[in-house]
């Protein structure tokens, strides 16, 4: 059977090589004749163009890459989603697909089209509150008439989603819960929840070569007994810097020699610029850019981590990727509470600490709490990550879904 999957975001990124070629090699791998179209930025197109295609090729994935518009603003999307009809009405003539499976909200446009013009099964790949998401993030101001009129308009073609979508893949149960509290036809609307996964054989303590980790740690000149605080990926629009380095400061006031690990694609002098700003010394930092290899090596260097996420509405169907993955290698997670099921998962599973204020008397009974977080045997916060994160999982999930829109 024949599935056309569209994605405005593309392979060679990051977030295509970690959260849809793992799905779709397993996907492929159950019989199922995908064809692939997304769009590519140039810069990780020219880099990773090769590996990509190798691996489609491998797995038995037919993939289309589209050059992505980035300028200008608002028209360029436009001409990307008209350039994205224009190929898929092609190859719906030559293929015949049954069902177009949308990643977010973009690509959903075409994909309620192509239902409403050829009959196709529909499948809405939210990924998270994407309209709210630009409003928050503070992408689209609504003291602009013309985001305004963008977020009306994007607000309706949600609600026309949700309504005549087939099926719904939703990141969270706390967003399964918003949505089906919405007055939307027919509701309760079908809804999976799944939340981003990792490959958790990557992501794995029990892989991690005692002496190839000693490299790393010497390369990066961090020592052997120092507590080490980690954080991983980019920091952009929704991630706390300011409140994270807060948090270390007052960490480093009960253990001195603490260090502060990032692992990420951040420049360093937005990092260095903040801590310097709040007086720490950067000999207490640490910035690393790793690709998807190293970065359970740099991760494995770090005997805790961190991420403070913004709290506002659109988070709560939002799925950090970032915590399967530290999770998987068994480190203990320091995180604040109203982002998806975040708080709920690491309270269940005992794999941490949560927060729900960034203040500094709360940051010191946190860190009373450390030395506890530590305590917490590898083993128990990885088998949280293998019930709730597994790639394993998570296809079959996919498989559950397609099969039941399909036979």
């Amino acid at each position: 059977m024949h599935i056309l999957y569209l994605s405005y975001d593309g392979l060679t990124d990051p977030l295509g090589q970690s959260q849809v070629l793992p799905y779709l090699r397993g996907l492929s791998a159950s019989g199922y004749r995908i064809t692939v179209a997304s769009f590519e930025k140039r810069e990780a197109y020219v880099l990773h163009q090769e590996t990509i295609a190798q691996f489609c090729e491998l797995h038995g994935l037919r993939w289309i890459p589209l050059s992505y518009t980035k300028h200008p603003p608002i028209l360029s999307t436009l001409f990307d989603i008209v350039k994205l009809w224009r190929l898929v009405q092609r190859l719906h003539r030559e293929e015949h697909f049954r069902l177009v499976h949308c990643r977010s909200y973009i690509t959903a446009l075409v994909g309620l089209r192509m239902k409403q013009r050829y009959g196709c099964k529909f499948l809405f790949d939210m990924r998270g509150f994407w309209v709210d998401e630009r409003v928050e993030g503070g992408i689209w101001s609504l003291g602009n008439p013309l985001f305004q009129f963008i977020y009306r308009y994007f607000k309706r073609k949600e609600k026309e989603f949700f309504e005549n979508a087939d099926h719904i893949i939703c990141l969270t149960e706390a967003g399964r819960t918003e949505i089906h509290s919405w007055p939307l036809v027919n509701q309760p609307v079908p809804i999976t929840v799944i939340p981003c996964c990792a490959d958790l054989s990557l992501f794995s303590y029990e892989h991690i070569l005692p002496t190839r980790q000693a490299a790393y740690r010497s390369a990066l000149g961090l020592p052997a007994n120092s507590l080490t605080l980690s954080y991983l990926g980019s920091i952009g629009t929704w991630y706390m810097l300011p409140e994270m380095l807060t948090f270390f400061k007052v960490l480093r006031k009960r253990v001195r020699d603490a260090h502060f690990l990032f692992i990420t694609g951040e420049n360093p002098e937005v990092i260095e610029k903040e801590a310097l700003r709040q007086g720490i010394p950067l000999d207490s930092l640490t910035i690393k850019r790793a690709n998807r290899q190293e970065v359970p090596y740099y991760l494995s260097l770090s005997d805790i981590s961190i991420f403070f996420c913004k709290p506002v509405f659109s988070k709560i169907a939002s799925s950090p990727t970032k915590q399967a993955e530290i999770m998987g290698m068994g480190i203990p997670v320091i995180c604040n509470d109203k982002v998806g099921d975040t708080a709920q998962i690491i309270d269940e599973t005992g794999a941490g600490i949560v927060l729900s204020l960034f203040e500094k008397n709360v940051y010191e009974k946190v860190v009373d709490r450390v030395e506890e977080a530590l305590a917490i045997p590898k083993e128990k916060i990885r088998a949280g990550a293998l019930k709730y994160y597994s790639l394993e999982n998570g296809v079959a999930q996919y498989l559950r879904v397609y099969q039941e829109l399909l036979n």
